[in-house]
Formats: C-alpha cells, sequence, structure tokens
C-alpha cells in the first residue's frame, strides 16, 4: 500500500520523534497461522467466520482503491501467515505478517510504540503482549535522510522529500529525515519513520535494508513484511530470484504448527520446481494516483468451472484494463477469496443448481456473510460437493481440495468460503468496481506448495501436504 500523509499522525510522530532517542543458498524461515485473539481462546465459529469475512472484504476494498481512506476497520485483521525476522546489532527476533499484496516492511517500534485496538490487546490504547524493536539497543540502527533515495520508496514518489532543504543556503549539508509514513490498511493503519538497519538472516547478513519503525497503529497484530513487486519489498531488497511457502491449513484455532517459507536467491535462472504448474505473471496496470496496482502479482484467470461446467462470467473482468479495473491477484494477506459481484454471483448460484442434496442453511449465511451455505447433517455420509477449478493463461489449473472452498461450521452447515461486495455473501457494503475482479486469498491456497519465480515472471502451483 502506498504510505500517506495524514496532519495529525505527522504531528504525533514529529513529537515522539523529538522524545525518542533513536538518532542516529536458498533460506529456510518457519511459517504460522497468524493467531486470533488471545483472551478469547473459544470464540464462537460464526463470529470467527464473520470477523474472516468482514476482514477479507476490508482488505479486498483497500487492494482494489489503494487511495480510499474511508474504509471500515475490523479486529483479528489479518487471517493471514506470519514468519520471525531477526534485525539489530545484537540481533531482535520480530514476528511479521507475510502479505504478498504490499511491498513495505515495518515494525512495531520503541517502548513508547502505541496500538489502538490491537487482536490481542487487553487495553483499547496499548498492547504491552506485542513485541517491539528497540533501536537504542541496536548499534546499527540509522534514520534514513531525506536525501537517501530509499526515503522515495517509502513514499512512493520520485519526488524529493527535502522540503526543509530547498531554501538552505547548502543543502549538502541539510541533516533533515525522512518525513514520516502514514500506511492505511483495510483493517487498520500504521504510522511512523524509516530506518536503516541490519537484517540477520542466519547464514546471511544484510546491511542498510530499509524497515519502517512504527511508533502507532491500529488494529494490527504485527508487523507487516511486505512480499509484493515493490523495491522496499522483502523479494527486492534481498535480491530474491524467487520466494516459495506451503500454507499449513487454516483450523480457526491456535494451532502453534509451521511450514516453511524459502528464499532463494541462488537458483538456476530457467530451471522449473519438478510437479509445478506455471502460469505467468501478467504486466502490472501502470494507473495515476494508484500505484499499488505496481506492486500486485496478476496472474491470467481464464475460467472457473463449477463441478465440470463453465461458468459464464464477464470475459473482461479477468483481465487487468487500462484503467486498472479486472484481473486476478495472488495475495497471501486477504484470508477469503475476493470475487466481483458479476463473478461471484454466477458461481454461486452454479452451486446452488448443483447441490441436490441439501438445504439452505439462510440463518447461517446471514450470521456469517457467507454464502451459499447448506445443512449438511446426513448422519455417516461423507460431506460432498461440486468440484471447483480456476483455470489459468498458460494451461494451469488448480482443482481446490473440498476443504479450501467449503468450511464446515456450528452444528452441520458447511458455507462456500469466497467473499463478494454487498448484500449477502458480500458482508456490508459494497467494494466497488475499481481494482482487481479476483483476488486469491490464503484459505484457497492451504496445502498448495506456491512458487513465485521472480526472474522468469511466472507462479507455480502444485498440491501439497503442508507440515
Amino acid at each position: 500500500m502506498s504510505p500517506q500523509s495524514h496532519p495529525r499522525v505527522l504531528r504525533f510522530l514529529s513529537l515522539l520523534l523529538c522524545i525518542s532517542p533513536i538518532i542516529a543458498s536458498a533460506l529456510h524461515l518457519p511459517l504460522q497461522v497468524t493467531r486470533f485473539d488471545a483472551n478469547d481462546p473459544s470464540p464462537d465459529p460464526y463470529q470467527i467466520l464473520s470477523h474472516l469475512v468482514s476482514s477479507s472484504l476490508a482488505r479486498a476494498h483497500r487492494l482494489k482503491n489503494p487511495q480510499s481512506t474511508a474504509t471500515p476497520l475490523f479486529s483479528h485483521s489479518y487471517g493471514g501467515y506470519s514468519i520471525s525476522l531477526s534485525f539489530g546489532t545484537p540481533p531482535q527476533i520480530l514476528p511479521f505478517v507475510m502479505d504478498t499484496g504490499s511491498d513495505f516492511v515495518w515494525f512495531p517500534c520503541t517502548h513508547r510504540y502505541v496500538c489502538k485496538k490491537c487482536p490481542s490487546s487487553s487495553s483499547s490504547f496499548t498492547n504491552t503482549t506485542i513485541p517491539s524493536f528497540i533501536p537504542k539497543l541496536s548499534s546499527s540502527s540509522r534514520l534514513v535522510g531525506c536525501r537517501n533515495p530509499k526515503c522515495s520508496w517509502v513514499h512512493h514518489t520520485n519526488k524529493t522529500q527535502c522540503d526543509e532543504c530547498q531554501n538552505n543556503t547548502q543543502p549538502q549539508n541539510c541533516t533533515q529525515v525522512c518525513p514520516p509514513y502514514f500506511i492505511p490498511y483495510g483493517s487498520g493503519t500504521t504510522a511512523g519513520v524509516a530506518l536503516s538497519e541490519t537484517l540477520n538472516l542466519g547464514v546471511r547478513t544484510v546491511s542498510n535494508f530499509l524497515v519502517g519503525c512504527s511508533l502507532f497503529s491500529s488494529r494490527q497484530p504485527a508487523g507487516i513484511a511486505g512480499f509484493g513487486r515493490g523495491l522496499p519489498s522483502v523479494p527486492s531488497q534481498l535480491k530474491l530470484r524467487k520466494f516459495s511457502y506451503c500454507l499449513i491449513s487454516r483450523r480457526f484455532d491456535d494451532s502453534p504448527s509451521s511450514s516453511t517459507l524459502i528464499l532463494d536467491s541462488t537458483s538456476d535462472f530457467d530451471r522449473k520446481t519438478n510437479g509445478l504448474i506455471y502460469t505467468p505473471f501478467l504486466k502490472n496496470p501502470v494507473v495515476e494516483g494508484k500505484e499499488a496496482f505496481k506492486v500486485y502479482y496478476y496472474v491470467g484467470l481464464r475460467k472457473i468451472t463449477v463441478g465440470g461446467r463453465r461458468v459464464k462470467v464477464p470475459y473482461k473482468l479477468l483481465s487487468p484494463g487500462k484503467g486498472g479495473d479486472g484481473g486476478t491477484i495472488v495475495d497471501s494477506g486477504s484470508t477469503f477469496t475476493f470475487m466481483a459481484r458479476e463473478i461471484f454471483l454466477p458461481v454461486a448460484i452454479e452451486f446452488v443448481k448443483q447441490v441436490k442434496n441439501y438445504s439452505r442453511a439462510r440463518d447461517v449465511e446471514a450470521l456469517t456473510g457467507l454464502m451459499p451455505c447448506f445443512n449438511v447433517s446426513n448422519g455417516d455420509k461423507p460431506v460432498e460437493f461440486p468440484g471447483l477449478r480456476l483455470h489459468f493463461k498458460g494451461g494451469a489449473e488448480i482443482a481446490l481440495p473440498l476443504g479450501n472452498y467449503f468450511a464446515v461450521v456450528g452444528d452441520g452447515v458447511a458455507c462456500f468460503t469466497v467473499v463478494t461486495d454487498g448484500g449477502v455473501g458480500g458482508g456490508k457494503g459494497a467494494v466497488g468496481h475499481s481494482g482487481p475482479a479476483v483476488v486469491l486469498g490464503s484459505f484457497q491456497m492451504q496445502n498448495y506448495y506456491v512458487e513465485y519465480d521472480l526472474r522468469n515472471e511466472r507462479l507455480g502451483l502444485k498440491p501439497q501436504l503442508c507440515i
């Protein structure tokens, strides 16, 4: 997401800067499900799904409209996956949500870090359980200057950020720091200052890594590690040739299980990974005022089939237009896949047509915001639904396992875990027509090995039990 200016937050950050002492071969990382509220160990399953529907829709709204600031905010903001990274000298280890839909890396920072309404907070305004990076304990922490080229990475602009230096008679001696950032996400916000810091990756140490020192956040469960296509992202700063992961199953609990995130900077240029099917990344749309579209990973979704039947959807929505409308992106930060209403409704209706053995559970649809939902209590008989396949450019296709597109909730009810804008099955409020028409979320990628081959501009996929 593109950081934006916000006067009240920037004044708050400037005050904190005055009183805070901040002056001055492939790697394998554990990847685990981001946990739910620690103060609510047995949440209601309908409430969990309702939260995930709301956060997925809020996330889609932000991805589709990156400039908008009037976005609903929801707790349990990321039903995503987290990694641990080590910054500083000596190292300080912190958790980060892995996010392929953004390109900035930031962590909670200083003893004065404030987090309003964070998921595991016992207070509405602060959260002592969220670990923070302490710059004064690291000998390698440096504030990024406004003339540092990386300052423009933070603010997604080529214009100078050195306003105070313009009238300086000796601009080369200007000591102005990079202006504070303010980043709105679909589910919350964060704000802080840019640091140059050392990233420790076991056998590899990366100096002068650009990272955000966030002093204030709202509704963020941890720092965020942006894996998108922008210059400040983890893949770009590490000069990765590819990265890959296998997402363990979501059980809507606090399971400590984890799989692996692989960071590869040394692989053969053209070599394909055995067993993977590939689809090329598409060219990102360039839209003035919506630089975030350049960050996303677009893929060519060509058709959708339900039970072997092709679903008729507006083909123009499957490819990104000149104005940034349409297209499909892969986003690890979203939980449930989002489909524009013109795509979602034909898919949902096709399921309703083909499902003959189960009655609709409209009461659960109203509680969760998902649709269609079905009563599946049939004794000991296995639950069966029509298959869902996604067909991509280049011949790649995904035959989703049943558990990746239907979730059993409550007492014998199964719901279709794809969301849309407006009305039943769309939560509250419309997402709108601009931006990507399909956002492939992490729930649909469970137990899939996913490879981002950056050098060859392609996405590789294969079903795999992620343990």
